[in-house]
């Protein structure tokens, strides 16, 4: 839900700009690909946080700490390799998802802000699913809402007060997904079940 309010948040601010439905258009082209994305995430992350679950069961915290590690590590790869495909073949790839002649250049600007921060969204995404895993779904929620919430502050501001358009409204979906995944990361260094260090990756 607070991954799809993202996109929610971001339309409404674009809807009432002066990009109007154009720019709406625009920020719905790319949101396929972005679930596409976030489908890597989800298989990573919650295939690691239920191994994550039976190494809790069974005390085995060696395997604990490698499972998160090597979640992280794959992440990380998977996300490197989509951004790289999604900025090299932007606008072919929003034509093929919708765009038109009249929305493709903001679908671009739009997505290529975007797709420059997947690794980011994917981590937080897995590493949030590892943090519900480990015990603590409250902090996992605060993370999420975190980032929403600044997306939300920061739209208003950056679409209309700076008048950075749509190019904005990435920019606070960005800066939203960059401080939950902070939030994340700082969750590991010290976790209830494990005990992360340089091997674990």
């Amino acid at each position: 839900l607070i991954s799809a309010l993202y996109n929610i948040v971001d339309q409404i601010f674009i809807g009432n700009s002066e990009l109007g439905y154009i720019g709406n258009a625009a920020t719905g082209v790319p949101f396929p690909i972005i679930c596409i994305a976030n489908a890597f995430a989800w298989c990573v992350g919650d295939g690691a946080a239920s191994y994550l679950s039976i190494c809790a069961g069974r005390k085995d915290t060696e395997s604990s700490h490698k499972c998160v590690g090597s979640g992280i590590t794959v992440t990380l790869i998977i996300s490197i390799i989509l951004a790289v495909i999604c900025i090299i073949f932007c606008r072919p790839l929003m034509y093929l998802f919708g765009a038109s002649e009249l929305s493709i250049d903001l679908a671009v600007n739009y997505f290529n802000i975007i797709a420059s921060f997947f690794s980011f969204y994917l981590l937080l995404n897995v590493m949030n699913s590892m943090i519900r895993a480990d015990g603590s779904p409250a902090y996992a929620m605060i993370a999420m809402l975190t980032g929403a919430i600044i997306n939300i502050i920061l739209d208003p501001i950056f679409i209309f007060a700076c008048k950075w358009g749509i190019e904005g409204a990435a920019w606070a979906t960005a800066i939203g997904q960059v401080a939950s995944c902070g939030l994340c990361i700082a969750y590991f260094i010290k976790p209830k079940n494990f005990k992360l260090s340089l091997k674990s990756f």
